[in-house]
């Protein structure tokens, strides 16, 4: 058994993949809403990019003060 499900975390995740996860749902709503709810193949690069700033933003601690990266 995981330590996450002993402390009460129901869904395994650490503290930090918890944050990281939500980053990423966060951007990916902000690029569906972006793109009237549509990712073309062609804007996967420009989403990518923009998860991985949120994820980066995340890592280095700019994301925990509820701030995103430009």
């Amino acid at each position: 058994m995981d330590d996450a499900y002993v402390v009460g975390d129901p869904d395994g995740l650490s503290p930090l993949q918890a944050e990281i996860r939500d980053a990423v749902a966060r951007e990916l709503h902000a690029q569906f809403a972006l793109r009237a709810d549509r990712l073309d193949l062609a804007d996967l690069p420009e989403v990518a990019y923009q998860i991985t700033l949120r994820v980066d933003g995340v890592l280095t601690g700019r994301g925990r003060a509820g701030q995103t990266p430009a």
